[in-house]
């Protein structure tokens, strides 16, 4: 491989979008958190990563401060986005994601085995 290809190789994958956003409700698919389901709290779009409630807790030995608060704090992780699945409210299940257009030219997101509406 050459100098270009090795350097510009993972900037497709950064470039594309994400199906799943802030708020979303998911359903993790793979790892030690497998069959659990939280809601997205934050999306790492560079490395393709979300972090969600209560999934793949860590212990960061937090130094006290000034204020004297200090000791073991337990936050969420991230996870690789391609380890999730978005969850339909009218399903309940993880699903697939499609694009629709609406009348009004606005692009949403649809349940594609129900043809719920997601996005609001």
């Amino acid at each position: 491989m050459n100098d270009w290809a090795s350097k510009n190789c993972g900037e497709e994958l950064k470039m594309q979008g994400l199906h799943i956003k802030k708020g979303d409700t998911v359903k993790v698919i793979a790892g030690k958190e497998k069959g659990k389901s939280g809601k997205v709290l934050n999306i790492l779009r560079e490395k393709n990563r979300v972090v969600v409630e209560k999934i793949n807790m860590l212990k960061k030995h937090q130094r006290s401060d000034a204020r004297g608060k200090g000791g073991i704090v337990e936050r969420e992780g991230s996870i690789h986005v391609s380890n999730v699945m978005l969850v339909c409210s009218k399903c309940d299940t993880g699903i697939r994601v499609g694009y629709r257009e609406l009348e009004d030219g606005k692009k949403v997101r649809y349940c594609k085995k129900c043809n719920e509406i997601l996005d609001e």
